[in-house]
Parts: C-alpha cells; structure tokens; sequence
C-alpha cells in the first residue's frame, strides 16, 4: 500500500514508519520536525514540511499515489495544553481539518488517526472500553476528541474509510537500542527517571501521592511502541477500502494491565541495579488518576497481540536506548 505518514519523524510516527517499510509498504513522511528527528529515518523518504500546507500535502498525495494516510502529527503536551489551549486547538483540530478537506479533494479516502487515551479523562469505569464515556480534563485531549468526530462526520458524508486508534502511554524503544524516545523538553516518565539516573537530572518529579491506587502514584498502561507500529499496520490493513463500505472503527492500544508512577521507578531499579533520585510533588493539571486500557476489541477484531506484557521488558529496552544515546538523536 501507498501511505502518507503525517508527523513521521517523530516517536511513535518513526516506528509505525521503519515498521510499514519492514512490510513492503511504499511508505512517504511529512514532518515539520518540531518534534522529530531526521535520524529517525531514511532521508529518501522524509519531506520536511507542515500538514497546514495544503498545496505541498495535496501534491505529495498526488505525486506518490497515496492510498491511505496515516496521521501522527499534533502537540501532544498535556500541561502545555492547559496553559495555552489556542495552540493545540489550531495546531491539532484545525490543521487536520484541513488536511481531511485536502484527502477529499484529491479523492484518497482512508485514514488510520493516531488518537488517545486522554479523550476519555476522569472515569469510574476500568479498564476502559472504547464506548466508555468521554470526559477529557485537559485541552490536548478535547482537540483530539474533536478530530475523531470530524473523521466520522467525514466518513457519514463523503465515504472517508478509517481506523481511530486510542492509544495508552507509549514506551519503550527499539529491542536493538538503534532508534528510542527524544523529546525536547522531555514529558515523559521512563526516560525522565533515565535521565535523573544517568546524572542528565539531579531528580525526577514523580506528581501526585495522593491519587486513589495502590500506591498513591497515578496508574498508567505502557505499552510498548513496536506493539503500537504493528496496530497501525494492522488497522491500516483493516481499514475499509474505499468503494466498498465506507466506515470504520475504533481501537484502545494498551495491554490491558497497568503500572503506577512508582512501580515504573521500581522496574527500573529491578532492571538497572540503580537507585533512582526521585521527589514527589504536587498533582499536575490535567492528569487523571488512572487509565488502563480494555484492548479487546483490537484482539478480537484486528489478531493484535502484544509482544510486551510487563514493565521489565519495556523499561529494559528504554534502558538500552537512552545508556548508547545519552543525546538521544543529536540533532
């Protein structure tokens, strides 16, 4: 298949990426590298450029054939979302407005949307299933549930084939350690501990001990981002094709299980031998207390299997990354 990977270059984009190319998939990266990496990927297939340029988008879906377009790109920072929601509206709900109208107009009508667990905010109900309600607490996760009602919408009204794919909390590296996590500034909890055990920090904040879990520490499921390249293949794969029944689904990506703030310091004290330096502090904005994933219909409808069940093997892999990259891709 012909695929557009919008926002390619960066995390989970560069891994769906490497992986779809593994497969035999022509595969085209738009990426304005605000937060990717050109490291991350062979520069033949990377245009540096931003989805809001609608002409350079429509021309690479005309120029490559594109059949499918798989759509990373967005500001992802949860308490930058509070702080200056204007940004992530435009940035995200805007911006991908436009680029659906451009699919349309150059008649390529499937999408795999890179979605998260964030639309579903504060709930009772655990491990979430897809129809659970919808209750975001922080702008990030409002602007991405917009987005997946305007795929739908589009799908009513133009015949837009799609797969909207809620993942949990990406983690978790390259087996190898050839390619990882690099974010600037880093968010993120494991390689934010990796850092303050590597000396790059002199603490990890660890926020929130007073959350109702085990231990205090917000509960969050990590799935690891080779489990989360193959549900975009495979979705991708599912995805009705254009002309025969417009439609699509809906996908949580988690492993079903999940691990508190602590527990993940814990693992990595387990895998490293090493203690970490860490101090509590206060709850962030928009942070809910747990989110664990119901994975059963990514199972039973696409055979997705996770090959990292446990918070060992992941932060091991991360473990791997970040000691032969202390500056991660070094661009």
């Amino acid at each position: 298949m012909r695929i557009l990977v919008t926002g390619g270059a960066g995390y989970v984009g560069s891994f769906a990426a490497r992986h779809l190319m593994r497969k035999g998939h022509h595969v085209v990266v738009l990426d304005n590298l605000c937060q990717g990496h050109r490291g991350t990927l062979p520069a033949e297939v990377l245009v540096v450029g931003d989805i809001a340029d609608r002409a350079l988008f429509g021309r690479l879906l005309d120029e490559h054939r594109i059949e499918a377009v798989m759509h990373f790109a967005a500001a992802t920072n949860v308490a930058e979302s509070v702080e200056n929601p204007a940004y992530h509206y435009r940035n995200n709900t805007v911006n991908t407005l436009g680029m659906l109208e451009t699919m349309i107009e150059h008649d390529v009508r499937r999408i795999v949307f890179s979605s998260t667990a964030a639309t579903y905010g504060e709930t009772d109900e655990m491990p979430l299933r897809e129809d659970a309600p919808k209750n975001p607490v922080c702008p990030y996760g409002y602007s991405k549930l917009a987005i997946e009602w305007m795929i739908q919408d589009f799908s009513h009204a133009y015949g837009l084939s799609y797969a909207i794919l809620r993942y949990f909390n990406a983690s978790g590296a390259a087996p190898d350690g050839a390619h990882g996590e690099d974010h600037a500034p880093e968010t993120h909890l494991i390689p934010l501990v990796i850092q303050a055990m590597t000396g790059k920090r002199p603490e990890v904040q660890l926020f929130g001990s007073d959350y109702p879990t085990r231990d205090g520490t917000a509960l969050r499921d990590y799935v690891h981002v080779d489990d989360l390249a193959l549900a975009h293949e495979l979705a991708v794969e599912w995805c009705p094709a254009p002309g025969s029944k417009p439609g699509g689904g809906i996908f949580n990506i988690g492993t079903g299980s999940g691990n508190t703030v602590l527990e993940v310091v814990q693992a990595l004290e387990r895998v490293t031998g090493e203690k970490v330096p860490y101090r509590m502090a206060a709850r962030r904005p928009g942070d809910p207390a747990r989110l664990v994933a119901s994975n059963d219909r990514l199972r039973d409808v696409l055979g997705w299997r996770p090959a990292y069940t446990e918070i060992d093997a992941v932060v091991e892999t991360a473990w791997k990354w970040h000691r032969a990259h202390p500056n991660g891709y070094g661009d």
